[in-house]
């Protein structure tokens, strides 16, 4: 889906209410024995054509379930695409939003990769169309173009480097301290975060994500002082005032280790919540609340949802298997540019963890 609007503020509008039509676009909740009847016939489909299931943290809890029961893998949107191009499987099945399943295309270009839903998009990704960026890419030209992950393929083909969240600060210090300047797009709160933590000479696309913006300051302010002894994890797609108030900002992998290794009992956490399923699991017994965004410009009372991930769920998979229909294709000129900056990154992240 292409947004070529004139200005970041009527682009973001305008996603909105794409987000709220995906949230109307949610599947009736099924009953507790078509649920198992449901599974049953996912699991004998995915063995049948040799396919494995990568669920994003953010979907549904079942989902996520289903893929480890499966032999399939859950993570973040470069560990879902790495455990494809690992995996013995004909057949990729994406739980997530479009740009994961092109970034698992463009790294397994032999293999069928299928979303469960196709019409799931990334807020960051629509707020950043390629023929946009392009243009404000032409008008800098002397700097490196760093995207976000979280963009579409066409955006990744112009990129000199892909980064995620996890990578950012380690990558554009090593840029900076070449000495080159850096266009980052499309997350302006996650780019503010980088600029300031490692000083670099940034320009920024005005995107953002439409869950993380909404997290409120003066309420997060609020819910410390009532739960003192609880630590703050923040994504840093958060607006700045949030992640100043943070005891960890990083990426969902890094919430979730925190979770895990920090000793406190109760967190604070600033992502979207379906990243609580693998929380409760790696660290049982702690207490995770979500961070607050209910305010002015809120998308609801305090939900932290993002309605395209939630768009994926039991009965699409089931019609995705069942059908082969919602695969992923990619202009082979456009995969194989997009090809070489997501390959820079995921090179520069082996390095950085060598020993």
């Amino acid at each position: 889906m292409s947004l070529n609007i004139s200005t970041p503020h009527d682009r973001q509008d305008t996603i909105r209410d794409l987000a709220i039509d995906a949230e109307r676009a949610r599947s009736a909740p099924l009953s507790d024995a078509q649920q198992l009847k449901t599974i049953a016939h996912i699991k004998q489909l995915l063995e049948s054509q040799n396919a494995v299931l990568v669920a994003h943290y953010y979907v549904d809890a079942i989902l996520q379930d289903l893929a480890e029961e499966t032999g399939g893998f859950v993570g973040d949107s470069l560990e879902m695409a790495r455990f494809g191009l690992n995996s013995d499987a004909d057949t990729v099945i994406v739980a997530g939003v479009r740009f994961m399943g092109e970034t698992a295309k463009i790294l397994s270009p032999e293999k069928r990769v299928l979303m469960i839903e196709t019409r799931a998009e990334c807020s960051l990704d629509l707020a950043c169309p390629a023929d946009d960026f392009n243009q404000f890419c032409d008008q800098h030209p002397d700097r490196t173009v760093v995207v976000y992950a979280n963009t579409s393929a066409e955006v990744k083909a112009r990129a000199d480097w892909v980064a995620t969240s996890s990578i950012a600060l380690d990558l554009v210090k090593h840029l900076s301290d070449k000495g080159e300047k850096i266009l980052w797009a499309p997350d302006k709160f996650l780019g503010a975060y980088v600029q300031k933590e490692t000083g670099a000479d940034m320009v920024l696309w005005q995107g953002s994500c439409i869950v993380h913006e909404d997290f409120k300051a003066t309420a997060l302010q609020a819910l410390k002082q009532h739960k003192p002894d609880a630590k703050v994890l923040v994504h840093p797609e958060s607006p700045g005032p949030v992640i100043a108030l943070a005891d960890v900002v990083g990426s969902t992998t890094q919430i979730i280790n925190a979770a895990r290794d920090m000793d406190a009992d109760t967190f604070i956490v600033a992502t979207e919540r379906g990243i609580f399923h693998k929380m409760q699991q790696v660290a049982p017994g702690k207490t995770f609340i979500a961070a607050p965004n209910a305010g002015e410009g809120a998308m609801c009372e305090s939900c932290a949802e993002c309605p395209w991930m939630k768009m994926n769920d039991l009965p699409r998979l089931e019609h995705t298997l069942e059908t082969g229909s919602n695969e992923i294709t990619i202009d082979e000129t456009v995969m194989q540019q997009a090809a070489r900056s997501i390959t820079r990154m995921v090179e520069f992240n082996a390095r950085d963890k060598a020993p």
